[in-house]
């Protein structure tokens, strides 16, 4: 398998090239999880691989409550299927607590006594059904003497996260809330030990492979004794394959999810995609490691062909979005048509109009057909 072969497994896998995803909620339980520290990204991040999606319809998946955003996996934000969301935290989550605990204790003095008492409080504040913003979640621990300072509030609230009593509940405005998860989602499905790390290694490997149990073990949090249990666990339902080190991938039934045309070759990836951030080993992203330099990888990345070309960022002008690439190459004549693609498909999702710039000028060159 060489390396653009890899590439473009991971695109198909990814729902880059082609999808059959007609909500974002096909796509998170596609993923099992989706990374959604950035919060306007990760909408895009669905958005791109959804049927028609626009930023309006992926938040009004978070409304209905068939997508969550929490801290399940790494003490980072993700999406999450509301059917997954017991299961994928009450696996993974307990071990981020447990590396972190003493840390958490030195630097702001949180242990699990403190989450105790925030906990009550908490909880008294958001019960019956209630949504309320940070601010006032912390002026609630105020009010009982429990510092909420120099990140100290922010530790509270992940930590109740991570153990299951808290999620986000879509925002109010520009500002989001919390409520209590057992209110929010009053129901999903719970799997034991065994069949969770099972089912996680076939969601990983179903959706980002080929990759390896290192990346696996990056993406998950996870140890290497569980990472390979994991596989095992799922080994029915995986395919393998050495290239410099074993690869595994889903079976043929992977293939037969997408279809329909093929996608344009360029994309335009919000930062922490999953395409760039789950893999511990990023090299194939990138054709040149030298040129690459101060680019960073899990910024919002212009993608060709499956590596990364150059930056991208947003802004919006005038009732329309400016998209500007900064690029690593110039491209080829079909390259840049498909990034002009790919920036209208964003605007469309944003609803507004597009102006896009490039830098450095696009040089259009002739491909060879045939």
């Amino acid at each position: 398998m060489t390396p653009a072969e890899i590439l473009r497994r991971r695109l198909e896998n990814q729902a880059l090239a082609r999808t059959a995803f007609r909500s974002p909620e096909e796509v998170v339980a596609w993923f099992g999880a989706v990374q959604a520290q950035d919060y306007l990204g990760s909408l895009w991040a669905l958005g791109l691989r959804s049927r028609d999606a626009t930023e309006a319809t992926v938040e009004a998946a978070v409304s209905r409550r068939a997508i969550v955003r929490t801290w399940p996996m790494r003490g980072t934000l993700h999406f999450v299927a509301a059917a997954d969301v017991r299961w994928i935290t009450r696996l993974l989550a307990p071990r981020v607590l447990a590396r972190n605990a003493a840390r958490i204790k030195r630097e702001v003095g949180v242990d699990a006594t403190v989450v105790a008492r925030c906990r009550e409080v908490i909880a008294r504040a958001l019960q019956g059904g209630q949504r309320l913003e940070r601010a006032a979640l912390y002026q609630a621990l105020e009010s009982k003497k429990i510092a909420t300072g120099d990140s100290r509030g922010l530790h509270i609230l992940g930590w109740l996260a991570m153990e299951g009593t808290l999620c986000l509940a879509g925002r109010n405005g520009r500002q989001h809330t919390f409520a209590l998860l057992d209110e929010w989602i009053p129901k999903s499905r719970v799997l034991e030990h065994d069949a969770a790390l099972a089912e996680l290694a076939t969601r990983y490997f179903s959706s980002h492979g080929p990759a390896t149990l290192p990346d696996f073990m990056w993406w998950a949090g996870i140890t290497a004794k569980d990472a390979q249990a994991a596989i095992d666990g799922a080994r029915p339902r995986l395919a393998r394959e050495v290239i410099e080190q074993r690869a595994w991938f889903s079976g043929a039934r992977t293939r037969k999810r997408f279809h329909g045309p093929a996608a344009p070759r360029v994309k335009l990836l919000p930062g922490f995609d999953e395409y760039t951030v789950a893999y511990a080993d990023r090299a194939l992203l990138v054709q040149d490691a030298t040129r690459a330099n101060g680019m960073g990888l899990l910024s919002p990345v212009v993608v060709a062909d499956g590596r990364v070309v150059g930056n991208w960022k947003r802004s919006l002008v005038k009732d329309a979005v400016q998209v500007t690439a900064k690029l690593l190459r110039p491209l080829t004549l079909a390259e840049n048509q498909a990034l002009a693609e790919s920036a209208r498909a964003f605007a469309h999702f944003l609803g507004l109009p597009v102006d896009l710039k490039v830098s450095p000028p696009r040089v259009a060159r002739k491909t060879r057909t045939g």
